[in-house]
């Protein structure tokens, strides 16, 4: 009987391992096109500092922002700390982005290590489950459900040893 619930719970983990890993490709999807809309919104913010610094400087922002750093009027120069607080955000966008653009694995590993966390809370906070049926769903789900199977079956086998060794023990001390 132990033997049949045991392959149940085997069964069961599998299943509910192969659905978690079938989400990952998922939320690295969902995760890429937050990090895109973000991305697109700061450009479409930087184009009007850009557009100047091309009138005016030959395309230097670094000029543009020299300019509002000296300029005599505070508002001015606290307009400089926007300017460059954009710059900031665009370039950190634009690496995200270009983390993004690897293989699945890449992106899992980059998303980790490197992601932007708040953008991982925004994703995570309107993630939307879905069960989609392409190859790198199905990959990840099938390596999810192989490492909780290996995970449960060497836990299991440890406490069977653990058990043998304690019984052994015992054994020793009575006889």
């Amino acid at each position: 009987m132990m033997e049949v619930l045991h392959r149940y719970l085997l069964i069961v983990l599998a299943c509910m391992a192969m659905l978690a890993g079938i989400q990952v490709p998922n939320l690295v999807d969902q995760y890429e096109k937050r990090v895109d809309a973000h991305l697109r919104e700061a450009v479409l913010a930087f184009q009007p500092y850009q557009a100047l610094a091309n009138k005016y400087f030959g395309g230097d922002i670094g000029k543009l922002l020299q300019l509002h750093r000296q300029n005599a009027a505070q508002p001015i120069r606290d307009e400089g700390d926007v300017i460059e607080n954009l710059i900031k955000r665009k370039q950190h966008l634009q690496q995200a982005w270009d983390d993004m653009q690897a293989s699945l694995p890449v992106q899992i590993y980059r998303l980790v290590l490197r992601g932007d966390r708040d953008l991982i809370r925004e994703t995570l906070a309107q993630y939307t489950y879905s069960v989609p049926l392409n190859q790198d769903a199905l990959m990840a789900g099938a390596a999810a459900a192989a490492i909780v199977l290996a995970l449960t079956e060497l836990l299991l086998a440890l406490a069977r040893w653990v058990s043998e060794a304690v019984t052994f023990r015992l054994r020793g001390r009575f006889s």
